[in-house]
C-alpha cells in the first residue's frame, strides 16, 4: 500500500463500515496522515484520530491513489459532488455502496474513470468480513488488486466475473449476517420455549452458531457432510432436520424466498 501512503486515500463517509475499514488500515501500518475523511457527523473516535495526523473534513489531495465511497445510496447524489475535482486520471474510485452500479458512477465521472465496485459485510468490524469486488473496463488489474489489498484488512475477498452477480452477493453475504443473527434469536427463543432460562438459551445459541461457523471454515468437509456427521439415524438431530429440511416449509424454501427478495431489492435500488 505504499502508493496509498504516498499519494493519499480519501474516504467519503465513515460510519460503521468505513470506521471498520479505517481501523484495519491503520492497524496494518497506513499512516493516519495519508487518510482524508469527509464525514458530516464524525464519531468521537474519528475526531480523536486528528491528533495522530488524520485529515478530517479538510482540503483533499489533488491526485490521491484511491477514493472510497462509503455513504448510503440515498446520500450518494450530494456526496459525489465533493469528489468531482479529484476523481479521474490515475485515481481509483472504490464504491462499497449497496445497490449503486458502476454505470451510475460512470455517468458522473466519465467512462474513463477507474472504478471498482465492492460489497463487504458487517463482520468486517472484527476483521472477519467477506467482500466481493469487480472493476469496470477502465480499471487495470493492478487497480483491482489495490482495492483487494485494502479490503483484505477487514477480512477475505472474492473477485466477480460479472457485475450482475453483485445483486446475489448482496443478498447472500451483504445481508446474510442479519439472517444469522435472526437464527440466533429464533434458536434462543425455541430453547426458552423448551424450559431454558432466556439468558442461558441465548448463550447456547450464540456459541453454537459461532462454533459451527468456525468448524465449517476450518474443515475440509462440505457443509452437507458436517451436517451428516452430527445426525445419528433416528436421533434428536434427525427429528429436527425432518422439520427444518422440509422442501415446502423448511430452510431451503424460506432462504430461497428471502435471498430472492433481497436480490430483487438490490436490483431495484440499482435502477432508482
Amino acid at each position: 500500500m505504499q502508493s496509498v501512503a504516498d499519494k493519499g486515500l480519501v474516504l467519503l463517509g465513515c460510519g460503521k463500515m468505513g470506521s471498520a475499514m479505517l481501523q484495519g488500515w491503520l492497524s496494518n501500518g497506513l499512516p493516519a496522515s495519508s487518510v482524508h475523511v469527509l464525514d458530516p457527523y464524525p464519531s468521537d473516535w474519528l475526531t480523536d484520530l486528528v491528533a495522530q495526523g488524520l485529515n478530517l473534513n479538510a482540503s483533499l489531495p489533488d491526485d490521491p491513489a484511491i477514493c472510497i465511497v462509503a455513504v448510503k445510496p440515498q446520500m450518494m447524489g450530494d456526496a459525489l459532488s465533493s469528489l468531482q475535482a479529484i476523481v479521474g486520471g490515475e485515481t481509483v474510485l472504490l464504491s462499497i455502496a449497496a445497490g449503486t452500479s458502476i454505470a451510475s458512477f460512470q455517468s458522473v465521472f466519465g467512462d474513463d474513470t477507474r472504478i471498482v465496485r465492492a460489497m463487504p459485510n458487517t463482520p468486517a468490524a472484527i476483521g472477519q468480513g467477506i467482500t466481493a469486488l469487480i472493476g469496470n473496463a477502465a480499471s487495470a488489474q493492478s487497480d483491482v488488486a489495490l482495492c483487494e489489498t485494502l479490503l483484505q484488512a477487514v477480512g477475505d475477498t472474492v473477485i466477480l466475473t460479472d457485475e450482475a452477480q453483485m445483486d446475489a452477493v448482496t443478498a447472500v453475504s451483504g445481508s446474510g449476517p442479519a439472517y444469522v443473527f435472526h437464527l440466533i434469536e429464533a434458536l434462543a427463543s425455541a430453547g426458552h420455549a423448551q424450559g431454558l432460562p432466556a439468558d442461558l438459551a441465548m448463550t447456547l445459541a450464540k456459541s453454537t452458531v459461532a462454533g459451527a461457523g468456525a468448524l465449517a471454515m476450518q474443515s475440509d468437509e462440505s457443509a452437507a457432510q458436517l451436517r451428516i456427521n452430527v445426525t445419528s439415524p433416528g436421533g434428536t438431530t434427525q427429528a429436527a432436520l425432518h422439520v427444518l429440511m422440509d422442501p415446502d416449509n423448511g430452510f431451503p424454501s424460506l432462504l430461497n424466498r428471502g435471498v430472492a427478495a433481497a436480490a430483487d431489492r438490490s436490483r431495484a435500488l440499482g435502477k432508482s
